[in-house]
């Protein structure tokens, strides 16, 4: 998330009670996850374990709960509890809204732009020309439709990432980590009935322009897919993914998260996708594998019976 305006190191350190490790004179431009940091931007830490990777990121400062001597040009906030002071600086610049209406009037309106009833919109919304929004789709807050996009019945757009703040010595688990992202459809996309498409932790969720989805498929926060991409029914994909151009999922593949996925693969139905796949290859089974390697292996298990029966009567001829 890129703030309305950038703010200094001292105004942040004052709202989040920091201590200032380090130097840089240049303002504070956004909050982002570490893979989605760019210069500018803050991150936050409260591990160990990912200490280096936060200090060595493309983030110019770091919210963390260790004093340490920052790499030169970084600047680090100490603070007891960096997740603590994520979730206020979230909540400051993006606050939750409560809508007083179906749409809301800060929407944006392409022209042509077809609402059916029952639709609601959320607030700082924009939909492009020619795009039709059928019933009892919802689409939530700071979310950017299309030109020539078609949303079937009951479909979410840009609810919560299901992302949350893991610790054990605390009585909840689990706590949310507050959604502070968007969703984008670009140009020319179909959406089925009932799809969820989550809104970013802190960066958009992207649906390339051209790409065609079909019913009851789920988009996990900060997926990337490319251009004219085919996903059929029931398919599930995991945050941080990031599909290439043309890339085909039949249905109820699974794909795990923060894969990358070569221009014009295939996955064929209820594949389980854990890892990249290259590019311009079709995969079957779980995990997925090369769909023509994968066939002549079924061909081999389906003649064991014959290959076992083959074996027993030389070995009975043998011992006779």
């Amino acid at each position: 998330m890129q703030f309305p305006k950038p703010v200094s190191v001292k105004w942040l350190s004052s709202f989040i009670h920091a201590e200032v490790v380090g130097e840089n004179d240049t303002d504070i431009k956004g909050i982002n996850e570490i893979h989605n940091v760019n210069p500018g931007d803050i991150v936050f830490v409260d591990h160990p374990k990912y200490y280096a990777t936060c200090l060595n990121s493309a983030a110019t400062f770091i919210i963390i709960n260790k004093k340490l001597v920052p790499p030169q040009g970084k600047i680090l906030f100490i603070v007891e509890e960096p997740f603590e002071m994520y979730l206020k600086i979230v909540k400051y610049f993006r606050p939750f809204t409560a809508s007083s209406k179906q749409i809301s009037d800060s929407v944006i309106m392409g022209s042509n732009a077809i609402i059916m009833p029952g639709v609601f919109v959320g607030n700082d919304v924009t939909i492009g020309n020619n795009t039709v929004i059928h019933p009892n789709v919802t689409i939530y807050d700071n979310c950017k439709i299309g030109d020539n996009v078609i949303i079937h019945s009951g479909t979410v757009i840009g609810s919560d990432a299901f992302y949350y703040n893991t610790k054990k010595n605390r009585e909840v688990w689990y706590k949310k980590m507050d959604s502070c992202g968007s969703v984008i459809i670009e140009d020319e996309v179909e959406i089925g009935s009932n799809c969820t498409i989550d809104r970013g932790v802190s960066a958009a969720t992207i649906i390339g322009k051209g790409t065609k989805i079909d019913n009851m498929v789920h988009i996990g926060h900060e997926v990337v897919t490319g251009k004219n991409c085919l996903i059929a029914a029931q398919v599930g994909i995991a945050g941080c993914t990031i599909l290439g151009d043309g890339v085909i999922f039949w249905g109820q593949v699974g794909v795990n998260k923060t894969i990358k996925i070569g221009d014009n693969a295939i996955a064929l139905g209820q594949s389980g996708v854990t890892g990249d796949l290259e590019a311009g290859k079709m995969y079957w089974g779980t995990p997925a594998v090369e769909f023509m390697g994968k066939r002549k292996e079924l061909v081999w298990i389906k003649r064991i019976p014959e290959m076992w029966a083959k074996l027993n009567e030389l070995t009975s001829k043998s011992t006779s």
